[in-house]
């Protein structure tokens, strides 16, 4: 499944165009506006499942990095600075690791 079953592309285009710039993600303005944060619980969870490269049930680190490549194949990747702080901002439980549930929450806050 591609990101854009999910969201619009022009949307999608416009966040990625926003942080271009090294260390200038910021998570929380990039869901908002790509338009996933607008969206269902159901859709969020159909955007973690394209996140989750090896199906593991988890978005580890190494995954993180590029985020942005999951949401159109010419996003940049994250610097390990903004992928830490990605990182630190979503698990909650601190396993190192962002489970789906985590996801949905930090995408909804």
């Amino acid at each position: 499944m591609a990101m854009t079953s999910i969201l619009k592309s022009d949307d999608i285009k416009k966040a990625l165009d926003a942080f271009a710039a090294a260390d200038s993600f910021d998570h929380k303005k990039f869901f908002e506006m790509v338009g996933l944060k607008a969206k269902s619980t159901e859709d969020v969870k159909k955007a973690f499942l394209v996140l989750d490269a090896d199906n593991s049930g988890f978005i580890e680190e190494e995954e993180l990095k590029f985020v942005l490549k999951g949401f159109a194949t010419n996003g940049r990747d994250l610097t390990d600075k903004e992928t830490k702080s990605f990182l630190k901002a979503a698990d909650k439980d601190g396993d190192g690791k962002i489970g789906v549930e985590e996801f949905t929450t930090l995408v909804k806050e």
